[in-house]
């Protein structure tokens, strides 16, 4: 256990994670697709850092990041999911908490990281909410102190998850993406334009990022079909 972590909220619903509600659906079963691929793709070894970010708003990235993190966790190992979206934090209502301390807390000097960390419901998974919203998110995200975080998280967890915001609104994915050993991006079937993702992808490479794959949301399932398509929504 991490010293002076704040203890989750007993009794409160969860939104929007099959995976803790049903993890036995096919769509759960598809986040544990993710999760084998994944591992799979980190062929130099352990992936100790994933960050998830998007091309676009509305792509369905924060609920398949806190899926995923759940998904991790049910598999044994000891997860910490950080809200890095200084912008547009959504981690605090999925887990329905608080957002008055978290990594923008940490960043600013206010709070210890292990201050900071709650624990969730479900066995093996850690919380960091976003934390008041800063006026300079990506001067913080680019900061040595966030380098220092990042290092003492991965010291900490089998597996640190970043949520970030899209890559083409602002440029916090880019400067995560360098600090992380692997990003995934989330494309929604039959709204992200494939320029979009196209442009994303080439920033992610210009700041370094190692993508090791893209996850296409919200496709159709086909009836009858012996093939289970991705969708949370």
């Amino acid at each position: 256990m991490v010293r002076g972590k704040k203890q989750f909220k007993k009794g409160v619903k969860m939104r929007q994670l099959i995976t803790k509600l049903n993890p036995r659906s096919p769509i759960s079963e598809q986040y544990k697709t993710v999760r084998t691929n994944l591992q799979f793709a980190s062929v130099d070894g352990e992936l100790n850092s994933l960050l998830i970010t998007s091309s676009g708003p509305a792509e369905g990235k924060s609920t398949i990041t806190a899926n995923l993190a759940v998904v991790f966790a049910q598999q044994g190992k000891k997860v910490l999911l950080i809200d890095a979206d200084m912008r547009k934090p959504t981690l605090h209502y999925t887990f329905q908490m608080d957002n008055l301390q978290g990594l923008s807390s940490v960043l600013v000097g206010g709070y210890t990281l292990d201050e900071s960390i709650i624990s969730s419901e479900i066995s093996g998974l850690d919380l960091l909410a976003c934390g008041p919203i800063p006026p300079n998110p990506s001067e913080l995200l680019g900061s040595k102190k966030m380098e220092q975080l990042v290092e003492e998280a991965v010291a900490q967890y089998d597996l640190v998850i970043f949520d970030t915001p899209p890559v083409l609104a602002v440029t916090d994915a880019q400067i995560l993406g360098n600090l992380c050993e692997g990003v995934v991006m989330i494309v929604r079937s039959k709204q992200t334009e494939y320029e979009s993702a196209q442009r994303a992808k080439e920033l992610l490479d210009k700041g370094n990022a190692k993508l090791l794959g893209v996850v296409l949301n919200d496709k159709e399932i086909k009836r009858g079909s012996q093939y289970y398509y991705y969708g949370t929504t």
